[in-house]
């Protein structure tokens, strides 16, 4: 059974290949078209399987179902299974086929959300949302290789920044459509909702992605866009094809002192982001006194202005800075806290949350962008891309996870009530996000003169 499962899994076979010119550029176009979308879009919509939780705080804690720190665990346990999940899965995606690999996933952590509609105890809801976590950990090591796999090296800034707007489309859905969905019909169809999205999603990318171009008879991207670069090898000039050799390959990114210090500084912007993402809506409610309807507008903001920035980070790294990533770093860290500073500290006025949320938006999806992946891969080698993306993904979901526990308690320790209302102090937490976003942008521009590698 075990064998089958792993079988089924496994990276095509490669197909004879096509001679035809005119066929492997149409086959190229149309599969190109159709892998950005599923990845990109498709990604998108998954990711309101993981944001859910963010949207039903208020109702849960008000309904006397969970108290902030209960929300706590069971928040971090997704994120814990997501960062162990994220360095399995980022190894087991150099190996696997995409198409069967993603659409599984995305199928499960469906499944996951639509049972957390249906219970109240908190045992069973870390464990339900543990799980979403493990499933949720496919996602952007699978389609960073199915990226990798279909666009070139000097496609790549751009092709990443296109597909880390994902991250922005599925927060902005999430806070405005599941948002409305939660204030009209309860917290419960706060879980339904996004899980029934996510069925249709999973089988439309299934449908939509194909492994690797050499299964299809095509030649690999470098070789059809005529950019020739060395192939990896390891240490005894072998290259890396069979799987003991990409595993080998693999392990050697952990010698890179460099991918330490992105962990860290990753681990540090993903405090500030799950925050806002997790709390932000809380934090709207009870601070300023917006309704879940608004609250999640000012948030969709956020997430519009992401999408720019993501685009932007790319462009711009690419363009201007001829694929460095350091200098757009800085530039895009110094944005983020500003807006940081406007929406917490700024005059009590709509107008200029707005322009922190758009300042924040921007400059914290450039970073994701960099600090979770892009520059990750930028200074490993190209073929162990899943597991680069697995490294940087257990240091930011394990600061992920402790924030949504170090969050929780900080808010519960400042709430009190009286006569059944809960008033909350949110200035504790507020510090510890804001002083882990200028330790990221700190330690991020410690990598100035950092290599990169093809």
């Amino acid at each position: 059974m075990a064998v089958n499962v792993l079988k089924f899994f496994a990276r095509g076979e490669d197909a004879p290949p096509i001679a035809d010119a005119a066929r492997i550029e149409a086959l190229y176009k149309r599969h190109r078209l159709r892998v950005m979308l599923a990845i990109t879009l498709g990604y998108g919509l998954i990711y309101t399987c993981r944001l859910a939780l963010g949207m039903v705080k208020k109702p849960l804690i008000d309904g006397g179902v969970f108290s902030p720190a209960d929300l706590g665990t069971i928040g971090s346990a997704l994120f814990y299974t997501y960062a162990i999940g994220k360095l399995t899965n980022g190894f087991l995606a150099d190996h696997a086929n995409m198409k069967r690999f993603l659409g599984a996933a995305f199928l499960a952590t469906a499944l996951c959300n639509l049972a957390m509609g249906a219970t109240t105890a908190l045992w069973a809801a870390v464990l339900l949302w543990g799980l979403n976590g493990w499933f949720q950990s496919v996602g952007a090591p699978g389609c960073v290789v199915a990226m990798t796999n279909w666009f070139s090296n000097r496609e790549r800034g751009r092709t990443y920044g296109v597909w880390s707007t994902a991250h922005s489309i599925g927060e902005g859905l999430t806070f405005v459509f599941v948002g409305g969905v939660v204030a009209a019909f309860g917290w419960r169809w706060g879980f339904w909702a996004p899980g029934l999205i996510g069925v249709v999603t999973a089988l439309v990318c299934f449908v939509l992605i194909q492994d690797r171009p050499k299964t299809l008879g095509l030649p690999a991207v470098n070789d059809w866009k005529g950019e020739l670069y060395a192939e990896a090898k390891q240490e005894s000039g072998v290259p890396a094809r069979d799987a003991a050799s990409v595993l080998k390959l693999q392990l050697s990114i952990l010698k890179i002192p460099a991918i330490w210090i992105l962990c860290l500084s990753s681990a540090l912007a993903y405090v500030t982001r799950y925050a806002v993402n997790s709390w932000g809506v809380l934090y709207l409610q009870e601070a300023r006194g917006y309704s879940l309807p608004e609250a999640g507008s000012l948030l969709m903001i956020n997430t519009a202005a992401g999408i720019a920035g993501a685009i932007a980070f790319g462009v711009v790294s690419d363009k201007v800075f001829d694929g460095r990533r350091p200098p757009v770093n800085l530039l895009f860290g110094v944005f983020e806290l500003l807006g940081l500073l406007l929406i917490f500290f700024g005059p009590d006025s709509t107008p200029v949350l707005i322009a922190g949320m758009i300042l924040f938006g921007a400059g914290m999806t450039a970073l994701v962008t960099s600090f979770g992946g892009l520059f990750a891969v930028d200074i490993a080698p190209k073929q162990v891309a899943g597991a680069a993306m697995g490294v940087i993904g257990v240091f930011s979901y394990i600061g992920a996870g402790l924030q949504e526990q170090v969050s929780g308690w900080l808010i519960q320790r400042g709430m009190t009530t009286a006569g059944g209302v809960h008033h909350y102090q949110f200035g504790p937490a507020i510090a510890f996000w804001i002083g882990s976003s200028i330790l990221a942008t700190l330690l991020a521009t410690s990598l100035w003169r950092t290599e990169l590698r093809n």
